[in-house]
C-alpha cells in the first residue's frame, strides 16, 4: 500500500484526505517514482474547487510537480533505471497521472534526470515554472544578449523562472509588479530593474532603461489596462507574449503602435513545449544545463511535511507567499 492524498468532495483545504491505496505499477512506457518532494501549484487549487478545465471524478488524486527515485520501470522505456534521481516535468493532466502520493506513476517521457547536487526542492518546483519561460522566451522568442524582457507579475514561480533564464543568456529582466511590498523581494531575488504598477511611469521608465528603444520581448500573464503602457514600450518588431488574465478588467490595445511598431502580440501555452516531444527534449537540455551551472534556482518560499497538505494549501491560497510551496517526504 502506498499513501495519497485525495479529496472526495470539492471544497477548500480541508477536504483534502491522506489515504492508503494500493500501490500502483508502472504500465508500458511509465515509471515509477518514490517521491521525496512536491510543489504545489494553483491549478491544483483550481482542481480541487471545481474551477479547473477538466471536472474531478471522485475520489480524486491529483498532482503536477514531484522529485524524487525511480523505483520501477515499466515495459519499453529506455535510459532510466531504478535510482536514478528524477524530477517530473506536467505533460499531461490530473485524469492521467497524479503525483501527490508517496508512490507515484509518470509517463517517461514526463521525466528527467536530475544533475548532482541538485535538492529536491529545488527539482521538485523548477520543472513547470523554468518549461513555460523557456517556451515563450528561448524557443520561440530567441531572446539573447543585448535583449530587455518585461516580465509581468514578476514575483510569481514563473516571473522568476524568467528572470534567470533572461540572466543566463545575456539579457536584462524587468519586473512588474502590483504589490510594493514585493519590490525587496523581487531584488533579493535577483532584479535590477523593478516597477511598480499605478506608482511608476510605466511607459516612460521603460524607455529610459532601454536608452530610448523599448523592449524586445513581453512576457505578461496579468493583462488589463497596464498592458497599453507596457506595449507602448517596446522596440520594432517586438513580441508580446500573453499567457494569463489575471486581471479582470478590459485590455486596450495601441493599436497605431502595433501598426507602426509591426508589434507581434501573441498568446502562449504551457503545452506548446510539453506537447512536443522535440521542444521537451531541448527544454531539458536547456535547463539542466542551467542547474548544473548553479544559474537556475526555485525560490522556495516554505516546506511542510507531506502529512500538513491542509496547512500547505491555506498558505498558498492565502497568497501571501514569495515562490513555491513544496511538501517534503521522509
Amino acid at each position: 500500500m502506498t499513501r495519497a492524498i485525495r479529496f472526495h468532495e470539492v471544497g477548500g483545504p480541508e477536504v483534502l484526505r491522506i489515504d492508503e491505496v494500493p500501490t500502483p505499477e508502472p504500465k508500458a512506457g511509465e515509471v515509477r517514482i518514490r517521491v521525496r518532494a512536491l510543489g504545489l501549484n494553483r491549478a491544483d487549487s483550481m482542481y480541487r474547487t471545481g474551477r479547473y478545465v477538466i471536472e474531478p471524478k471522485f475520489p480524486a488524486t491529483f498532482g503536477y510537480e514531484a522529485a524524487g527515485t525511480i523505483d520501477a520501470v515499466g515495459p519499453g522505456v529506455e535510459g532510466f533505471a531504478a535510482g536514478d534521481r528524477v524530477a517530473v516535468i506536467p505533460a499531461f493532466m490530473f485524469d492521467e497521472y497524479a503525483m501527490f502520493a508517496d508512490q507515484a506513476i509518470a509517463p517517461a517521457r514526463a521525466v528527467v534526470k536530475l544533475p548532482d547536487g541538485v535538492s529536491w526542492e529545488n527539482a521538485a518546483t523548477t520543472w513547470m515554472p523554468f518549461t513555460t519561460a523557456w517556451g515563450a522566451l528561448i524557443d520561440i522568442a530567441n531572446l539573447g544578449a543585448g535583449d530587455f524582457v518585461v516580465l509581468g507579475a514578476a514575483s510569481s514561480s514563473v516571473g522568476l523562472a524568467a528572470m534567470q533564464i533572461a540572466k543566463h543568456v545575456g539579457a536584462t529582466p524587468i519586473a512588474i509588479t502590483r504589490k510594493g511590498g514585493k519590490i525587496n523581494e523581487l531584488k533579493g531575488a535577483g532584479f535590477v530593474h523593478v516597477l511598480q504598477t499605478g506608482e511608476d511611469d510605466i511607459e516612460r521608465e521603460i524607455l529610459q532603461l532601454t536608452d530610448g528603444q523599448g523592449a524586445r520581448v513581453v512576457f505578461d500573464p496579468v493583462t488589463g489596462p497596464g498592458l497599453e503602457s507596457i506595449i507602448k514600450a517596446t522596440c520594432k518588431d517586438a513580441i508580446v507574449f500573453i499567457y494569463g488574465a489575471l486581471s479582470h478588467e478590459a485590455t486596450p490595445i495601441p493599436v497605431m503602435h502595433v501598426l507602426g511598431k509591426h508589434t507581434t502580440i501573441r498568446g502562449y501555452e504551457f503545452i506548446e513545449v510539453t506537447g512536443d516531444d522535440a521542444k521537451l527534449e531541448h527544454a531539458k537540455a536547456f535547463i539542466n544545463e542551467g542547474l548544473r551551472a548553479g544559474h537556475f534556482q526555485a525560490q522556495v518560499a516554505r516546506t511542510f511535511a507531506f502529512e500538513e497538505v491542509v496547512e500547505a494549501y491555506r498558505y498558498l491560497e492565502s497568497n501571501s507567499q514569495f515562490g513555491k510551496i513544496v511538501l517534503t517526504l521522509d
